[in-house]
């Protein structure tokens, strides 16, 4: 099957994780992508396939004759979407011929411009997949989904066809391990990956942004959230009494520095991202997410959270602000540098393609980071899609095809 075909059947699925749901999976109707993927490397001629009891899905190519020896590789993709925007039934536009122009989304009216994505200018001439605007498209991050099947079904191919030659003129491949993970979208897709089921010694994560990238930093991450106790009383004997927790929510909003949000910086800076603000006179809830790639300015960041809660309780009361501080993952530079091999390895199949190798920072995470610190090197290969998370989601059939070659590049090289 043609990369696009799997890709726009994979899409049909509906798969949005739900933050607020502790289940794993977060929905069951990850469940229903997870079964026809198990089927998929089944019917592809794949061994050890498993969909756990949490959504997991492995699956093992064995090494061609000669290459039992060398060291397992691994391929891993998320299954779920983001709960940022609707994931629900998309309704395509393919463009062929892209003509490197303004993209009217015609269900909502919005435009996807060449001004707010510049990198739209440099798919002139191909086949370019958008939604009409009012929902996600799911190439995040069912194109590495679409892409890391159709490379293992091509190498597949390949070895049935060696094997009725007598394996002659062979160049052959290790073992090759692929996995697909719910809830990476809410920052648990690596928390049940069966380490000991998957063999592979170093894999990546096929999930980001031009088809060249190869990502090897992210950033360090936490959650914070300030819960404020106020003390409501009628306002006409408010005087000297009342202590309006929404003010006070609002007064440490405005402490936080405001060129350190996600809208002021770029590449490595950090940002404090207020997510969400409740509350009213009684009580009131500031959550941010923290992020930094620099591992002590991270736990400066942090400090400084203490600090304005210490000082908002100096000034009105000790017991007023509570900060609860949560980690959510680290920068897998650490680890991954370690591995130099690993990188240069994807390096070689990326050129081999002639592709430019791209290595910006993650401004964000993946589920190769957590996966890094519990022992599996992790780096991250793009997808060729863009504007992920939201309406502006496109990706384009040639960028597939490429990944689809510099996996097999990677896996056989």
């Amino acid at each position: 099957m043609k990369v696009e075909d799997r890709f726009l059947k994979y899409v049909s699925f509906t798969t949005t994780s739900d933050e607020n749901n502790e289940c794993c999976p977060s929905t069951k109707q990850q469940f229903e992508l997870g079964k026809y993927i198990a089927e998929e490397l089944e019917n592809i001629g794949l061994e050890q396939v498993k969909i756990d009891e949490h959504c997991y899905v492995y699956g093992l190519l064995p090494a061609t004759p000669g290459h039992e020896n060398e060291t397992p590789i691994g391929f891993i993709s998320h299954m779920d979407t983001s709960p940022d925007f609707s994931g629900v039934n998309p309704k395509l536009q393919i463009i062929k011929n892209y003509d490197g122009s303004d993209v009217v989304l015609k269900g909502s009216g919005a435009v996807l411009s060449t001004k707010d994505f510049p990198t739209l200018v440099s798919l002139k001439g191909r086949t370019l997949i958008t939604t009409d605007g009012t929902t996600l498209l799911g190439a995040d991050d069912k194109a590495g989904i679409a892409e890391i099947v159709t490379a293992i079904e091509e190498i597949a191919e390949a070895d049935r066809h060696a094997e009725s030659r007598g394996y002659e003129n062979l160049y052959g491949h290790r073992d090759i391990w692929v996995a697909f993970t719910p809830d990476e979208e809410i920052g648990r897709g690596a928390d049940k990956f069966d380490l000991d089921y998957f063999k592979a010694k170093y894999a990546y994560t096929v999930d980001g942004g031009y088809e060249g990238d190869l990502a090897f930093e992210n950033f360090n991450a936490a959650s914070a959230k300030f819960t404020i106790h106020g003390k409501s009383v009628h306002p006409g004997e408010a005087k000297g009494i009342m202590k309006n927790a929404s003010l006070i929510a609002a007064e440490i909003a405005m402490v936080l520095p405001a060129d350190e949000t996600p809208a002021t910086t770029e590449m490595r800076e950090g940002f404090y991202h207020l997510t969400d603000m409740q509350g009213d006179v009684d009580a009131a809830t500031l959550s941010y997410i923290v992020r930094d790639h620099d591992k002590k300015i991270f736990e400066k960041r942090q400090e400084f959270l203490h600090k304005v809660a210490s000082e908002f309780n100096a000034k009105y009361g000790e017991g007023t602000v509570e900060l609860e501080l949560k980690h959510s993952y680290s920068n897998m530079l650490e680890i991954v540098e370690q591995y130099p091999e690993i990188l240069e390895r994807a390096r070689r199949a990326i050129r081999a393609t002639g592709t430019e190798v791209v290595s910006d920072p993650v401004r964000g995470g993946t589920d190769g980071s957590k996966l890094s610190f519990m022992g599996l090197p992790c780096p991250n290969l793009g997808t060729g899609g863009y504007g992920y998370h939201g309406p502006f989601e496109h990706v384009t059939i040639e960028g597939m095809e490429t990944v689809v070659k510099i996996i097999k590049n990677i896996a056989c090289g």
